[in-house]
């Protein structure tokens, strides 16, 4: 299902009078079209997400608003070639809007609403990724100034700044790791027999191979080294995802990593996208004749489109008819 102007593309809410389904069920139902799964062209109803319909009924009982943990919006990817510069563009703030649109629908038939927590992992990985930490600040603020300069009152973040203080960004890389990251050694047993993990680990590996500019040795060696930092990016950002689950234990768990039905994660598309791995921060928009928004890397979009300024920065590309 295209997503397009993801302001408008949500489904109807409403549920006929006298509908008894739970509400729990109706709530994952307004998800369900944005599953961003493993399994793709598979149909599966609410039932299929225990896990989730249990992390919505602790607030649902509760009468409390519900509250979804997403972690990702790190930073923009290094590599020129898919991005438009190092700060949120166009693929950010139509992602940010999808997100508060959905949590508006959930309010819609459910009282006391949702609140989407943006998790940003930049600083988790940064060093592993070669992103400075002045950027992953940059790309953070300007996210926080998207949120509230469009007035998405649904959504808050969080990110390195909110834990350990003052301490620098190296040593608090080093003490969620030390607290939270599996090792080596389980990562690499987990990648031979669980497709799940070993999917992740070869996505992973293919992004930072194309994110690693000016390498000066060859294709081999690159493959090698980016083999060994995907079991690094992979350990911190399960790090990420476990102090968020301290910090927060009560919450529906987002991915946008694709997820299969009945896991813990839900995934969830933020805008359509050839590549089911695509995100707006590795990819530029597309804006196509109709209006659909389309991520696609930067270089593809700037042969198909003209550049279009926002506030006087790159923001994205419309196609040419």
């Amino acid at each position: 299902m295209p997503l397009g102007d993801t302001l408008t593309r949500l489904r109807p809410a409403g549920a006929p009078v006298g509908d008894r389904t739970p509400v729990q069920e109706r709530i994952l139902g307004l998800l369900l079209p944005y599953h961003r799964t493993t399994e793709p062209g598979t149909t599966a109803g609410p039932g299929a997400h225990p896990e989730q319909l249990r992390q919505i009924r602790q607030f649902t009982d509760a009468g409390e608003p519900v509250l979804f943990t997403l972690p990702g919006f790190p930073c923009k990817s290094p590599n020129p070639a898919k991005v438009l510069g190092h700060l949120p563009d166009e693929g950010e703030r139509l992602s940010l809007a999808f997100l508060d649109r959905l949590c508006a629908r959930i309010g819609e038939i459910y009282e006391p609403g949702a609140r989407m927590l943006i998790c940003s992992d930049g600083h988790i990985f940064g060093d592993l990724i070669d992103v400075p930490d002045a950027h992953i600040d940059a790309y953070g603020d300007e996210l926080r100034t998207l949120i509230r300069t469009e007035g998405l009152h649904h959504l808050d973040t969080f990110d390195m700044r909110h834990v350990h203080g003052d301490a620098d960004y190296d040593t608090k890389r080093a003490l969620v790791t030390d607290a939270y990251a599996p090792s080596l050694a389980t990562l690499r047993a987990q990648v031979r027999s669980d497709e799940e993990t070993a999917r992740l680990y070869r996505g992973i590996t293919r992004f930072l191979a194309e994110d690693t500019a000016e390498f000066t040795g060859t294709r081999s060696a690159l493959q090698r080294a980016c083999r060994e930092r995907a079991y690094g990016v992979i350990a911190r950002s399960r790090a990420w995802g476990d102090l968020i689950a301290h910090c927060h234990p009560r919450s529906v768990r987002l991915s946008i990593h694709p997820q299969r039905p009945g896991a813990a994660k839900f995934g969830i598309r933020l805008l359509e996208a050839a590549d089911a791995w695509a995100t707006p921060w590795h990819t530029a928009v597309l804006r196509k004749p109709g209006g659909e928004a389309q991520l696609m890397h930067r270089a593809d979009a700037e042969r198909l489109g003209r550049l279009v300024l926002r506030d006087g920065r790159p923001s994205h590309y419309e196609a040419v008819s």
